[in-house]
């Protein structure tokens, strides 16, 4: 390593990874980081089948084989799919209840128990999950039932339960600390049913639990009747901030914004592309049918994943090449290999829970700027006149280079500048990730020479 790069690690050591080092020790930063690596085995095989269902949008010459195969058990095979990154929030949700309780009681050396916390979080996360609405002075289930919306007793469905995707992950984490914390804080002083010596630990534990979870039932529908009457819930409430994104759209600087507050969400844990795209795509299609019509917006049809999020949020496609086959850590190696083929597809969870870059300072800045980075190459490469503007609908998971290329209508030169824009992000990545698994594989070493 020669000495410029010694002196970037140094800085980036004494002005940046060492405070967010010590925000990383935090309690719910850690729940959350355990929460992230506990997911890897679902986000995995969800990914995997998801990408033999969307394998004919991106290779059409597959749509003949896939139809007399496949194509005909899709509904038997995509249940691993909504088993598990259909409701990954439920998994967050309990690995995470039962990790801050266990933090609780280590740190606050209180007798709470971890798999009661991990109940009692799931409890309030599903209190949370249906749709009400205060109508003729009475509290109501929505129910909605058309094409574009399918709300039955108040829970959504789409290929499952809706909130139950990663975009509760947020609300299921606030549950989970709300309903933790109350555990704590009545074992702390004593506002439990105690019981005899002689009677079994595990029924003991169960009636220790019961005033704790009486209270969090109460605080939960508190807060739901609370939002309820004033027209919202918590799942809407996280979107308020974010509205105003809509009309950002068609300016660099507006798209400079999107982007960090796409990916400021996920850091957060929050599904960020769900959230922001979910207002985005009228405007997208808009402006594709502007492009099909003479015009030359950059921001349409499926720019993002064309050009922008190459290998999924944080264009880690190249950062997931160098780890699976340069990476020194056991555990980012082992973590590159497993995620190198969804990448390709755009999908990243894999990399995003089980690395994790979710609350992990170590790889904040490089999730940012990367696709800032390799948006802004792909703005101006349009505005100017250099690559076509995005005219068709390309399926999201389309191959890098490939999805730009369709999505322009076979301009070659849309291929040329998505590679661009993944080198310029993997530039970005490389010294951020070669700091990180250099930190990691020190650790390994520690730890395999304190159990020699």
């Amino acid at each position: 390593m020669d000495d410029s790069n010694n002196k970037l690690f140094k800085f980036l050591n004494n002005h940046l990874m060492g405070p967010m080092g010590k925000l990383a020790q935090f309690r719910i930063v850690r729940g959350v980081m355990a929460a992230g690596m506990a997911t890897i085995p679902f986000t995995i095989v969800g990914s995997m089948f998801l990408i033999i269902s969307v394998l004919p949008q991106s290779f059409p010459a597959l749509a003949g084989f896939f139809s007399v195969s496949f194509d005909k058990i899709t509904p038997l095979y995509m249940l691993a799919n909504t088993a598990t990154m259909g409701i990954l929030s439920l998994y967050f949700c309990l690995v995470f209840g039962y990790e801050y309780t266990k933090i609780q009681a280590q740190e606050e050396k209180i007798d709470v128990n971890p798999l009661n916390g991990a109940l009692i979080s799931m409890m309030a996360f599903f209190m949370c999950l249906p749709e009400l609405i205060f109508k003729d002075g009475a509290m109501q289930m929505i129910n909605v039932f058309n094409k574009n919306s399918k709300i039955i007793d108040g829970w959504e469905m789409g290929g499952g339960v809706t909130r139950l995707g990663t975009t509760g992950i947020f609300t299921a984490i606030i549950m989970s600390i709300i309903a933790v914390k109350i555990y704590a804080t009545c074992v702390k002083r004593n506002w439990t049913i105690k019981m005899p010596d002689t009677v079994p630990a595990g029924v003991a534990r169960s009636f220790t639990a019961l005033i704790p979870t009486a209270l969090i039932a109460l605080t939960v529908i508190l807060i739901n009747g609370i939002l309820v009457a004033l027209g919202t819930d918590i799942y809407k409430i996280v979107a308020i901030p974010f509205g105003f994104v809509t009309n950002l759209a068609n300016t660099w600087i507006g798209l400079l914004v999107i982007y960090f507050l796409k990916h400021a969400l996920w850091l957060v844990g929050i599904h960020g592309a769900t959230i922001v795209t979910s207002f985005l795509t009228p405007i997208v299609l808009s402006n594709m049918v502007t492009n099909q019509h003479g015009g030359n917006i950059p921001f349409a049809g499926e720019f993002n994943n064309c050009f922008v999020t190459i290998g999924g949020s944080g264009a880690t496609l190249g950062m997931v090449i160098f780890i699976a086959f340069f990476a020194r850590s056991a555990q980012l190696g082992a973590l590159g290999k497993a995620s190198i083929v969804p990448a390709f597809f755009n999908i990243n969870e894999p990399i995003l829970f089980g690395m994790p870059v979710v609350y992990n300072p170590y790889t904040a800045i490089p999730f940012f700027l990367a696709p800032m980075s390799s948006m802004s190459i792909a703005y101006f490469a349009i505005k100017l006149h250099l690559v076509n503007p995005p005219i068709a609908q390309v399926a999201w998971p389309t191959p890098v280079g490939l999805s730009g290329f369709i999505g322009s209508g076979g301009d070659w030169r849309a291929f040329v500048l998505a590679i661009v824009c993944a080198l310029v992000a993997f530039l970005i990545w490389f010294p951020f990730i070669k700091f990180y698994d250099n930190k990691l594989f020190l650790q390994e070493q520690s730890n395999a020479t304190q159990a020699a």
